[in-house]
């Protein structure tokens, strides 16, 4: 079974244990980056990083982005959303369609 992980600040990570996810509370950009390393070197198959921090260790998260594993998936953090998931899935889908099929106006 693959393992699942979530970083990011304690108010927004701990519900995820109720539902048997590895919970990762960080509170520095370095941290964030060294749990991110280190989950990936473990084998976890997806990790989901709330966007405040996503978006402090860009770099990182980029690192993975063509890997088959572990796919890195931003979440929306106690502060709410900073759009970084949803930016995301535009991209991919650009990619994929070659057009702006979600946000097209």
């Amino acid at each position: 079974m693959h393992k699942v992980g979530v970083i990011g600040e304690r108010d927004s990570v701990l519900g995820f244990k109720a539902v048997g996810f590895d919970v990762y509370p960080v509170i520095s950009r370095e941290e964030a980056s060294e749990r991110l390393k280190e989950l990936a070197e473990n084998g976890y198959a997806v990790i989901y990083i709330t966007e405040q921090f996503a978006a402090m260790i860009p770099e990182d998260v980029e690192r993975f982005r063509f890997s088959r594993f572990p796919a890195i998936i931003p979440i929306p953090g106690s502060q709410g959303s900073l759009g970084i998931g949803m930016s995301s899935v535009k991209k991919s889908v650009e990619k994929a369609v070659g057009a702006d099929i979600l946000f097209n106006e």
